[in-house]
């Protein structure tokens, strides 16, 4: 949690970039990552040290080697401990002259984070912003793994302009909520395809560590943690380089984040290779059949974005892999061909297991767009019985553009201990517990929030996937009078009106 300590300096940073001439968040966010970055390399260079020192052996890794640059500036001058307590003309050379030019030469070292470095540009624009900041972030006690990932997570959340940076930003309870619905497992592979900043993953990683804190002792699980279970594609640089590092800061050492267009790229080596999905790709409308990969039109011929990000999740997964996936509303009941070939594959082929409906406001105030999640297994085989749907109604926000928290922050989010009242709010934890035991949902009539609707049902409804296609509405028992007594009534209520204004006319005379 961000103490108001720490709010407090991330906001005097942000405002110090502003009032310097830095105004686009991601920006700002990508500046402070790449000195975030800086920082950490100093950090591990010093473990290094330390570990040669005890262990009288040379250092394994040298981050920052003995020598100078080709510009003849010393490497030790490139390290956090040197430069921060230079003058600030001299800081600024060092760090735009020598420093980020080095910086593009760490991709071989083999981690994502210096593989998203090498295309690093410095914007910070003048010596006493750099110093300003440099100051501000060497003044933050960022030891703790905790204290770093929601330092992070907060900085994340000031991406509130609209248009296109809203793509990059799922609530991050909504993203809770969708981890809590799948449980991922420490022998997980887990994808999101159109990663952005990387808040799936991180909460996966989080909810794992939460859960199963005993994969850190076994030397194969800590390794797969590591390196093995965490993939992420986007096709933004910014965006690439923003969610390697919020993975860092989340201690996860090496994850797979890379440049990837998951539509138009064939998928080769990437069938089937995961076992559990997890994303909200950007729906940007239509794509031309040229730009698309060959072997997600093979599942369903079209053009729309939504559709096409379906079915390379299907193609993702493994056989038996699990998937929970936000999609428009479109999706739900569109009537083309397309639309119900692609939800028919997931009620009769795979396993679908909920429709959870979610009001139009969550994703402001970048969009007002009705979405849902979609829950599925792959099996290739069926399976499907029953579609549980659930209509949300309060995720312990408001809904306008404000997004103001309805509840305590204890009380938000998909885990929060609720009282009813306090439910009717926030219905995260509801959905949870009730997705959690599906057979007893059995006994709920559609007239309620969240029910079951039998596959051949859907099926005859031609697929459509609308919780308002199987919800009954609940109309209160109105008590009507004979036609006689309403006449009588109207009679006597006309004689009152007719007295009435007589009685007026004797006054005004």
């Amino acid at each position: 949690m961000v103490t108001g300590t720490l709010r407090g300096q991330i906001d005097r940073i942000w405002d110090a970039f502003w009032s310097g001439g830095i105004s686009n968040p991601l920006e700002v966010i990508e500046q402070i990552t790449y000195l975030l970055f800086i920082k950490r390399l100093d950090e591990l260079h010093t473990l290094e040290e330390v570990k040669a020192k005890r262990f009288h052996q040379p250092m394994e890794r040298t981050i920052f080697p003995d020598g100078a640059d080709p510009r003849g500036r010393a490497y030790e001058d490139f390290r956090w401990v040197r430069f921060k307590n230079m003058a600030p003309a001299e800081m600024y050379a060092v760090v735009a002259d020598h420093l980020f030019p080095f910086l593009r030469t760490l991709g071989g070292d083999g981690s994502t984070y210096a593989h998203h470095m090498k295309d690093a540009r410095f914007t910070i624009p003048t010596p006493g912003l750099l110093a300003k900041v440099v100051d501000m972030l060497d003044g933050i006690e960022m030891g703790d793994r905790d204290t770093k990932g929601d330092l992070y997570e907060y900085m994340l959340g000031k991406i509130a302009t609209a248009g296109q940076n809203g793509q990059f930003r799922t609530p991050r309870h909504i993203i809770q909520l969708m981890v809590e619905l799948t449980q991922p497992r420490p022998e997980d592979i887990i994808c999101d395809p159109a990663c952005g900043t990387a808040g799936f993953l991180v909460a996966a990683g989080e909810y794992l560590r939460a859960h199963h804190p005993e994969l850190f002792r076994n030397e194969r699980q800590r390794r797969h943690f590591h390196e093995g279970l965490f993939h992420g594609f986007d096709f933004d640089n910014t965006m690439l380089r923003i969610g390697s590092m919020s993975m860092l800061l989340h201690g996860v050492e090496n994850p797979d984040i890379r440049y990837r267009d998951s539509l138009a790229q064939d998928h080769a080596g990437e069938e089937e290779a995961y076992t559990l999905v997890l994303a909200n790709p950007p729906f940007a409308g239509s794509l031309d059949y040229e730009n698309c990969a060959k072997d997600l039109l093979q599942i369903v011929k079209t053009k729309k974005t939504e559709l096409l990000f379906l079915a390379l999740f299907l193609r993702l997964l493994k056989p038996g892999g699990r998937a929970a996936v936000i999609v428009p509303d479109g999706v739900l009941f569109g009537s083309s061909k397309a639309h119900q070939a692609l939800r028919k594959e997931l009620v009769e082929g795979q396993q679908l297991q909920a429709v959870i409906s979610m009001p139009s406001g969550v994703f402001r105030p970048y969009a007002g767009v009705s979405t849902a999640v979609l829950v599925f297994t792959k099996t290739n085989s069926g399976g499907t019985d029953h579609v549980w749907f659930y209509r949300m109604e309060a995720d312990g926000y408001s809904l306008d553009d404000k997004r103001t928290p309805l509840l305590p922050e204890e009380k938000l989010g998909p885990t929060a201990a609720l009282t009813d009242e306090e439910a009717e709010k926030n219905n995260l934890p509801d959905i949870v517990a009730r997705f959690r035991m599906l057979a007893e949902e059995a006994a709920c009539v559609r007239t309620e929030q969240s029910f079951l609707v039998p596959k051949a049902e859907i099926a005859a409804n031609g697929y459509d996937l609308s919780l308002n296609r199987y919800r009954e509405m609940e109309y209160e028992e109105v008590q009507t009078e004979s036609p006689a007594t309403i006449l009588r009534d109207l009679a006597d209520l006309e004689k009152e009106i007719v007295q009435g204004l007589w009685e007026l006319e004797g006054m005004l005379r």
